[in-house]
């Protein structure tokens, strides 16, 4: 497709098996992305590189059980996590009315038989306490993101969220939210040092 980034050396080195299925979305996305606006019109140059990458990357860190992808949008990284990572189930949550149709078109036609998508604002999902690991990306800074995620998880239950290069702000911001929901042992990984241009950071914490 015209415009759209050549697919990184790094892609089959980070989806493996699962690289055939990373580019039929990838190519899906670039097609009616923009014009669903799921992306930006600037983003083509970009698309491996900082939103399908960025995303998969994550996937390592997620374990067997349920998981949460708050304010799906696009499926970054919902979708590209329920490719690589078929042994964990995944909630996909999104408000919008067009947003939750893609993801479950993109759901159908890649056979992902391991995502449920859920039309709902996390607050009022219903699945307070429900799930294992919680993840989102580029939803709003921690402080307001932590009291709209955490509840979600069992107790036990992990954060996974990711994050700019502001991310030690954000944290020091929002340290009455992090005490407030009993969050414990929060870090900050940075994935793909020496594999990927764009590294991705993610914060990460247990919920008492």
């Amino acid at each position: 497709m015209d415009g759209l980034e050549k697919e990184p050396a790094a892609a089959q080195a980070i989806f493996g098996d699962h690289l055939a299925a990373g580019r039929a979305f990838t190519e899906a996305l670039a097609r009616h992305g923009e014009e669903l606006g799921l992306i930006g019109p600037l983003e083509l140059p970009r698309l491996w590189t900082r939103h399908i990458l960025n995303s998969a990357l994550v996937a390592p860190l997620l374990r067997p059980g349920r998981v949460g992808d708050v304010g799906s949008g696009a499926g970054l990284p919902g979708l590209v996590l329920a490719i690589m990572r078929p042994d964990v189930l995944f909630t996909l949550i999104e408000p919008m009315e067009r947003r939750v149709a893609w993801l479950e078109r993109q759901a159908a036609e890649l056979q992902l038989s391991n995502v449920t998508v859920l039309r709902a604002r996390a607050e009022e999902s219903k699945l307070f306490g429900a799930l294992d690991q919680v993840t989102a990306r580029a939803v709003s800074a921690l402080r307001t993101l932590i009291p709209v995620t955490a509840p979600l998880l069992r107790p036990g239950g992990e954060l996974v969220l990711m994050k700019g290069a502001g991310v030690d702000a954000e944290i020091s911001a929002a340290q009455k939210a992090i005490r407030k929901y009993r969050l414990h042992d929060e870090e900050v990984l940075v994935l793909g040092e020496g594999l990927v241009s764009e590294v991705t950071r993610v914060f990460r914490a247990t919920v008492d």
